[in-house]
């Protein structure tokens, strides 16, 4: 029984390490490129805003 209890608990740890490590990728591959891309369209908008303002001023 208790080399029983100790491969659960290993199998279990080793199962959320490969969950929490497979999240981790998943978020540097698809969600993080996805927030730099909408920060650096958002970075367009502000100067284009300013760029239109100032050379509208009267």
């Amino acid at each position: 029984m208790k080399k029983f209890t100790r491969g659960f608990i290993l199998g279990t740890l080793t199962t959320l390490g490969a969950v929490a490590s497979s999240v981790a990728a998943f978020h540097k591959t698809v969600v993080k490129p996805i927030e730099e891309e909408e920060n650096r369209f958002d970075e367009n908008r502000r100067a284009a805003n300013r760029k239109g303002r100032s050379s509208h001023q009267l």
